[in-house]
């Protein structure tokens, strides 16, 4: 008689380092200024950059000026999340595009449309397995 060994436990998942940018600084405006957002998460090693929506100008949530699809194919190549946080209804009441944008998005891995930081911490966890005894996200605060 064989007895069955026990399965192995799954690894925990290690917790993303996110860079979380205070709302105080550039604006992004251009595809350059989005370039520099990405240069803060290569600074800090990120895997997450947290952006408050205040650091994004109005041409960012009008989809016709193509800027967040810009932005937003360069981080997804370098495969770099970022997370806009804050109250977007002003923009998303304005425009049946950007609401299914946001929404599209945020069923995705790459890039997520937040109310606030504890929404991302939230779904970070859910993702990394946080909840279940591995550290909360490696973050660094920058301005």
């Amino acid at each position: 008689m064989s007895e069955s060994l026990p399965a192995p436990a799954a690894a925990p998942v290690p917790a993303p380092v996110v860079v979380r940018l205070s709302a105080d600084g550039p604006v992004v405006r251009t595809p350059g200024d989005g370039m520099d957002l990405l240069g803060e998460a290569f600074a800090g090693d990120a895997e997450w950059l947290l952006v408050p929506a205040a650091r994004f100008g109005a041409e960012f949530f009008t989809l016709g000026t193509r800027l967040a699809g810009e932005v937003t194919q360069k981080f997804a190549q370098y495969r770099v999340g970022l997370a806009v946080v804050g109250d977007l209804t002003a923009y998303t009441g304005a425009s049946g595009a950007l609401r299914d944008f946001v929404r599209e998005s945020n069923r995705g891995r790459q890039l997520w449309f937040l109310a606030d930081e504890a929404e991302f911490d939230a779904r970070i966890d859910a993702l990394t397995g946080a909840r279940n005894g591995a550290p909360d996200t490696a973050s660094r605060s920058t301005p």
